[in-house]
């Protein structure tokens, strides 16, 4: 655990049946393939050879050109001709079993404290929405890279004081899910997000992928639990 400074304030322990007894790579792989397709918009379309401009007239006759035959202008194997089996809008979202995704959250959160990515947080408080004091916080205690702020409930300064942080994504530890949490290069606790999460409650492993992305690197901003 660490202070807003860099200090160090000790370590914090929590016991293993709180998260899992093992990291389950098949369920986390399982859970992150379903959050990948629930994000995925399905809007790539192609025309069929009954949507693409053009004449129906046959272009020469049958027989006698020395030529193949042909029937259409619009023909697949012509350019500019309809596209065979293509892709068009889809729905690719779907869904794991509630008890698969909340053990997933859990397998994870074991997976980045067993690697040493977990940082507790001490003293994080801010009255009103600022950037700078979360970016100094995350250089002190020596964040590089990707990381995933973990609060107790919603914090509606922090939400807008890291959108502006390139790579920070910031959501309850409620609703965390296993790729937010496994795609980050550190996890981020508040204290009392840690508090929350030693005291066995429990994690509700979204079907969609929650949190707060602050920037470009995931499309925008995402709020709540809408599904792509």
């Amino acid at each position: 655990m660490r202070g807003v400074g860099g200090e160090d304030k000790g370590q914090l322990s929590i016991q293993a049946a709180r998260l899992d007894s093992r990291v389950r790579r098949r369920l986390l792989k399982e859970a992150v393939l379903m959050y990948a397709a629930n994000r995925r918009v399905g809007t790539h379309s192609t025309k069929t050879r009954g949507q693409v401009a053009g004449s129906n007239k046959k272009p020469w006759r049958q027989k006698g050109t020395g030529r193949a035959r042909a029937g259409s202008r619009k023909s697949p194997i012509w350019r500019g001709g309809g596209v065979v089996f293509g892709p068009h809008p889809r729905d690719y979202s779907y869904t794991i079993d509630r008890k698969q995704r909340r053990l997933s959250v859990r397998s994870a959160l074991l997976s980045k404290l067993r690697d040493g990515q977990v940082i507790i947080l001490d003293g994080l408080e801010l009255k009103s929405p600022k950037t700078k004091p979360v970016e100094r916080a995350l250089r002190a205690i020596g964040v590089k890279g990707s990381c995933l702020i973990g609060t107790p409930s919603h914090d509606k300064n922090l939400v807008l004081s890291a959108r502006n942080i390139p790579g920070v994504l910031v959501s309850p530890v409620r609703e965390f899910n296993a790729l937010d949490v496994l795609k980050v290069k550190t996890v981020v606790l508040t204290r009392e997000a840690f508090e929350v999460l030693s005291g066995g409650e429990d994690l509700r492993g979204a079907q969609s992928t929650p949190g707060i992305e602050s920037t470009p690197a995931g499309g925008g901003e995402r709020v709540g639990t809408a599904e792509a």
